[in-house]
Parts: structure tokens; sequence; C-alpha cells
């Protein structure tokens, strides 16, 4: 089978996607445009990965169980953040294996591990890993004992399964969900709110902070946690907002266990869906809601003086800078922008009208996979200069202009469409050193070294 001249495959497998490392936009199939077989990890590594969710929990140890070669990634994540005393690991070994003692060594290494600690955590996550699915371990056995042994310590158990990352939950969804199961019942606060599962904080500055601000209500959220207390008292709010995707599970989660009202709001550039959204939560707040025209006229404006600066500079989009990269190419295109890739391996269910729309006003725009083995050898070369949006589009279109900014950076509502104008000029009046600032784990964490 003979690749033609811009690497565009027209074959269709049976489920209808394209094979290749470019596809027309006008081609796309939905949810899933290409073809997915061998894959391909670029060495873009600003995304949060469970180790990094799983630190976000104020004062908890973290465990992994796993084999060495699994470890080596793990044991970097905790090194480049700079917290190693809170990361702790098992190895186990084929004699592990053979001679069957898999439940004990989990539970006499954990008993040790937190015995040799300076001070006793509140909280141990433990994660297992793929060998404890294949041998079948009785997992609820271990805890059962670990909480037995340690009464003052709340155990819970995570996951380190890439096994499990194209069925069912993927592990970034179980960890979400894993990191707020050690909530546990108490009364109620009717004023009070939680945002679940994003990686950062919400900023003051957002229309949602100040809707919640406005009337009264209490926000909190793991990440502006003080202690494990404060990540304690998150089971009193009454009502749970997610914005990821990846984190609908966890709102699901407690809304069972905790009787805590859920409501998924997806993150968009739209305004129209900014308003639905805003609506829908202030029916269930039962507080009035009313459009703010000038915050919308504001973002107007920074688009606008956006656009005058960059002029009709290429700009390329990845999935890796938020969850909705269609709503945002949506809203440059329509403001005059001149976006010319989408890197993304399928779409959220909120995008299927974005790409129609696109279809429409942009059929040449052109789609490429982030995770298909061809992409290993593209160019990087480019007649023009690229103003990338997140650190995927920056490695494959070798750009030096670049937002670096990773699961929407926390942004919602319109002040979300503000500050992207913002991101993108500064972007394009300061070139950066890509390739030192992509291989960075956990964008905005602050970590320490460049391992």
């Amino acid at each position: 089978m003979k690749r033609t001249p811009n690497n565009f495959i027209a074959l269709k497998n049976i489920a209808g996607s394209y094979v290749g490392t470019t596809l027309p936009i006008s081609k796309a199939t939905f949810p899933v445009p290409f073809y997915e077989g061998l894959t391909y990890s670029p060495p873009a590594r600003g995304g949060w990965n469970i180790v990094h969710i799983g630190l976000t929990l104020p004062q908890a140890h973290l465990i992994f169980v796993c084999p060495e070669g699994c470890l080596r990634g793990v044991v970097l994540s905790a090194a480049e953040l700079g917290v190693p005393e809170r990361f702790s690991t098992i190895a186990v070994g084929e004699d592990n294996i053979l001679s069957g003692d898999i439940e004990d060594q989990i539970i006499t290494g954990v008993s040790h591990i937190i015995d040799k600690l300076p001070k006793r955590p509140p909280a141990v996550l433990v994660y297992t890993s793929c060998i404890h699915q294949f041998l079948g371990i009785d997992i609820d056995m271990v805890y059962d004992a670990l909480r037995a042994d340690n009464p003052d310590i709340d155990f819970t158990d995570c996951y380190m399964f890439p096994i499990m990352r194209k069925s069912g939950p993927n592990p970034v969804e179980m960890m979400r969900r894993q990191l707020y199961s050690l909530l546990t019942p108490i009364p109620k606060n009717s004023r009070a709110v939680n945002i679940i599962g994003s990686d950062l904080p919400l900023p003051k500055s957002s229309d949602l902070y100040q809707l919640l601000a406005a009337n009264n209500f209490e926000l909190h959220e793991i990440g502006s946690c003080q202690d494990y207390q404060a990540y304690k008292q998150m089971a009193a709010s009454s009502f749970n907002i997610t914005i990821l995707p990846s984190a609908i599970k966890a709102g699901e989660l407690l809304a069972e266990k905790l009787q805590q009202t859920h409501i998924y709001l997806p993150m968009s550039f739209n305004y129209a869906e900014i308003d639905a959204s805003f609506q829908r939560l202030s029916q269930l707040l039962g507080i009035t809601y009313q459009r703010n025209d000038e915050l919308i006229a504001k973002a107007e404006r920074a688009l606008a003086q956006t656009k005058a600066l960059v002029g009709n500079m290429p700009i390329a989009i990845d999935y890796t800078a938020g969850p909705r990269p269609l709503s945002l190419t949506r809203m440059l295109l329509e403001h005059g922008f001149n976006v010319t890739d989408i890197y993304v391996d399928s779409f959220q269910v909120e995008e299927e009208a974005d790409l129609a729309i696109i279809q429409k006003i942009a059929p040449n725009l052109k789609l490429h996979p982030t995770i298909d083995v061809g992409m290993r050898a593209i160019s990087r070369q480019r007649p023009t200069e690229t103003l990338a949006i997140g650190q995927k589009a920056a490695y494959f279109s070798g750009a030096t202009h670049f937002v670096n900014i990773i699961e929407g950076g926390g942004l919602f509502g319109v002040d979300a469409v503000y500050q992207m104008a913002k991101l993108i000029a500064a972007a394009y009046q300061t070139p950066q050193d890509t390739e030192a600032l992509i291989q960075v784990k956990a964008l905005n964490w602050g970590c320490e070294c460049n391992l």
C-alpha cells in the first residue's frame, strides 16, 4: 500500500476511520477520525499523569507497587516535582510471583514504609499495577488488613493500569475518581460548592467564580486545600461541578456516596453554550443569572486586538491544550484567525456540532493524529512560522511561538475566551525554547528540575 505525497491514505477501515498522518477535516468521521493501530508517544510531557493527580491530595503519601521497569517512570515524575518524601515504591519481582506472596508483599511492604516515615500520614494512596490484575489478587483482603493494622490512616486503592487505556475507565479517569474516594459523609452546607477533578484552581477572574461569590457560595477545590482536613471538608458541600470529561466519574461517585448533586459543565469557547451552562447551574443552585455583556465585549476587544497583532500567522492546536479543541478552533476561525492544523486522535461528544461547522467554514483545515506511529517521521519544518496552542502542536509544528497550556489551564466561561486571546498575544510576542519546556512534566506544578 503506497502513501501519497502528503502522507494521506484514502483508505477506510471497517469503523470508517482513515489511516495516515494528514486528513482534511472535511473528510473526518465522528468521533474517531483516524484508525488506531501501533501507537507513538511524542516527547511532549507537560500533561498531568496519575502521580501528579495523586499528589494534589495534601499530606497524603503515595506508594506504587509495580515491577521495576514500571517504577522508573513514576519515580522520575516524583523526582521532577521535587517531592520524593511523599512517594515510595515496592518492587514486584519474579520470586514474588512464583512464591504466591503478592498480597503479603503489599501488606508487609506498605506497613514497613509507614513505620519508617518521619511522620504518619493521614492518608495513603496504594497503586497496584497490571501484574496484580493478571494474577487476580484479593485486593479487598489487602485493604482490610491495612486498615485494621493502621486505624489512624485512610487508605484508598489506586491503579497503574496502562492495559485499561482503551477499555473501561482509563487510568486518569480512575485516578480522578479515587482521589475523592476518601471523602466520607458529614453534615451538608447548602451554600458550598466543589469543583471536582480540575488540575488547577479556578482563577478568581472567572465568571464562574464571580457568579458563586456574588451569591455567597463557598467554593472548594482540592488544588486550594492547605491540608488533609480541608480536603475532608469538601464532603460538606451540597454541589459538585465537573468541567473536564475525565472528572465525570468522580462526580458520579460523590453523587452516589455522599448524595452531593453533580453537574457537568463542558468547557466551551462559544458564548451561547457558556450562557446555557450558567443557566443550568443557576437553576440548580436556585439563583438568578444574567449574561455579562460587558465581559463578552471585553473578550471581543481582546480577540480583535490579538487578531490585529498576529495577522494571518498559521495556528496549530492540539487536544492536550483543553478538552474542547474544536470549540477553540471554531471560535478562532469565526474571529478571522488562520487555524491551519489540529492534532487530535478522537473528539469529545460535545464537539459534534463544532466539527460540522468547521467542515463547512474551513474544509481544508488539516487534522493529524498524535499517536499514529507515522507521526514520528513527519517533517517539523514549516515554510512559515506557526503559532501553536498546546505542547504537542508545538512539537509537531516546530513552533517557538506557543501557548503552554494543559487541560484548559483551569479556565472556564467567557473569561476563558478573554484569557486565551491574551495568551495567544503573549505567545506571538515572546518566542520560547520549546524543546526545553515540553520536557518538563506536570505543567504549572513548578518542577524543580529537568531530567
